[in-house]
C-alpha cells in the first residue's frame, strides 16, 4: 500500500509549483483531480518544445508533473459548477490551489468556507510571497522571486551582472515544501482529527534553499560575495578545464584536498595539507589551484572522474541534460517512469517521478498526464450524476 493510499487531492493549481506539489502527492498514491475551467487550461498546456503538443493542450511542460491525476473541467464561476465543487470538497481530503489574490475566497472557496464545508480538510495556498505582508497581493513566477529574494545576486561572477538560475529552481522547490507541508498535516489530522489552513510563499521556500547563505548574512550582516563555480577559499572546490571539457570537483575538506593532491601524483603536498590547519587552509589557495590546473589539463575530463572518484575525491565532467539522461545511473533509478504517449503518436514515454524511492510501494507513475477533461464524466457519475445531467453540464458549458 502506497502512503496516500485513500487520499483525495483536489488540484486547483497552473503553472509549475503547485502541480509539482500534488504531482508529489499523487506519485505516492493520492488521488489527484486537476480542476480547470472550460476554455481556460493551465498554461502550461500550451507551452513546450513540440508545437503539436501545445496545439493538442499536451506541452512538454504541463507533462512534466502531471502525471498520475485526473482532468475535470469545471467552471467555478456557476451556481452548477460550485455545486460540484462543494461536493467534491466534502469528499476530499486535501485542497491545493494558487489563485492569483483572493480570487477563490470570491468564489466562496477561502479556507474558513472550505472548513465549514469538511472541518476535516488540509487547505494549502501556494502564492509568490504568502498570504500576509506587504506583498501579499503582488504576483510572481519564478525568475521574479529569484531576484527579489536575493538568488540571483548571489549567482553571477565579479565581471557580469546577477544571473538566474536556468531550471525554475524556486518553483519546483516549492512545490516538494508544499508537499512536505501537506504530508505533516495529514499526518497531524491522524492525531488531532482536525483540518490545517497552509500557507507556502515562494519566496519563504527560496530562502529556505539557501538557509546557509541566509544564516551567514543574518550574523554579519553582509551578503555572501558571489564566486561563479569557485569557491573563495577551498581549492579544490570548483570547476577545472581539462584536455577536453571541464570538470567539478568537490574536494571540500582537508583529507579530501589532500586525497585529490595524491590522486595527481602530488604526495608531498597532500602531506601538508593533511597537517595544516583548517582555518589556514585558504592562505594557499591561489599556488594550490595553479598545481591542480597543471595536473588536470593533460587527461580528458571522462578519465580524470573515474580516477578520482576511485580515489574519494567527488568529482563529475559537466554535461548537458541529455548525456546525464543517457547515462547508466539515471536508468538504475526510479527517478523516471514509464507512461503511454498522446494518441498522436508524440510526446515522451518516460517522465519525471521522484527524487527518493522506497524500499516497498515507493512512488510510481500510475497513468499518463490527463487529456482537458478527460475523467470529467467518470468523476461526475461517482458523485451521482446520471448521463443525462452530464450532458446538460457540457451543453451549458459548466463542465
Amino acid at each position: 500500500m502506497q502512503p496516500f493510499e485513500g487520499i483525495r487531492v483536489l488540484d486547483l493549481t497552473h503553472v509549475l509549483a503547485g502541480p509539482f506539489c500534488t504531482h508529489q502527492l499523487g506519485v505516492l498514491g493520492a488521488d489527484v483531480i486537476k480542476i480547470e475551467a472550460p476554455g481556460r487550461p493551465d498554461m502550461m498546456r500550451m507551452e513546450g518544445s513540440i508545437p503539436e503538443l501545445n496545439d493538442a493542450l499536451y506541452g512538454t511542460y504541463f507533462l512534466a508533473q502531471n502525471a498520475g491525476k485526473r482532468s475535470l473541467k469545471l467552471d467555478l464561476g456557476t451556481i452548477e459548477g460550485k455545486a460540484i465543487f462543494r461536493q467534491l470538497v466534502e469528499t476530499s481530503d486535501v485542497l491545493v490551489q494558487n489563485y492569483a489574490g483572493d480570487a477563490l475566497d470570491r468564489l466562496g472557496f477561502s479556507a474558513d468556507a472550505s472548513h465549514e464545508i469538511n472541518p476535516k480538510l488540509i487547505y494549502c495556498s501556494l502564492t509568490g510571497f504568502g498570504r500576509t505582508g506587504t506583498k501579499g497581493q503582488d504576483g510572481a513566477y519564478d525568475i521574479v522571486v529569484q531576484a527579489f529574494s536575493g538568488v540571483m545576486a548571489a549567482n553571477h561572477v565579479d565581471s557580469e551582472g546577477p544571473v538566474r538560475v536556468g531550471p525554475p529552481m524556486v518553483d519546483y522547490g516549492t512545490g516538494a515544501q508544499a508537499a512536505y507541508a501537506i504530508a505533516g498535516a495529514l499526518f497531524q489530522r491522524e492525531r488531532t482529527g482536525k483540518g490545517q489552513c497552509i500557507d507556502v510563499s515562494m519566496t519563504d521556500c527560496a530562502m529556505m534553499m539557501m538557509s546557509a547563505m541566509v544564516t551567514s548574512t543574518l550574523t554579519t550582516g553582509t551578503p555572501p560575495k558571489p564566486n561563479g563555480n569557485a569557491h573563495p577559499s577551498y581549492a579544490g572546490y570548483r570547476t577545472f578545464p581539462t584536455a577536453d571539457g571541464i570538470l567539478m570537483i568537490g574536494a571540500f575538506t582537508n583529507e579530501q584536498l589532500a586525497k585529490l593532491f595524491d590522486a595527481l601524483g602530488e604526495q608531498d603536498r597532500a602531506s601538508v595539507v593533511r597537517e595544516t590547519p583548517r582555518d589556514r587552509i585558504g592562505e594557499s589557495r591561489d599556488s594550490d589551484l595553479k598545481l591542480i590546473e597543471d595536473r588536470l589539463s593533460n587527461r580528458k575530463a571522462s578519465e580524470w572522474e573515474t580516477i578520482l572518484n576511485d580515489a574519494g575525491v567527488a568529482a563529475a565532467r559537466v554535461r548537458t541534460l541529455d548525456e546525464s539522461l543517457n547515462e547508466g545511473q539515471i536508468a538504475d533509478r526510479n527517478v523516471l517512469g514509464t507512461v503511454e504517449p498522446h494518441p498522436m503518436g508524440l510526446g515522451p514515454t518516460q517522465l519525471p517521478v521522484a527524487g527518493f524511492d522506497y524500499a516497498t510501494n515507493g512512488p510510481t507513475l500510475s497513468n499518463a498526464p490527463p487529456r482537458m477533461g478527460e475523467h470529467t464524466e467518470e468523476i461526475l457519475r461517482s458523485l451521482g450524476y446520471s448521463e443525462g445531467r452530464i450532458e446538460n453540464l457540457r451543453h451549458a458549458g459548466i463542465v
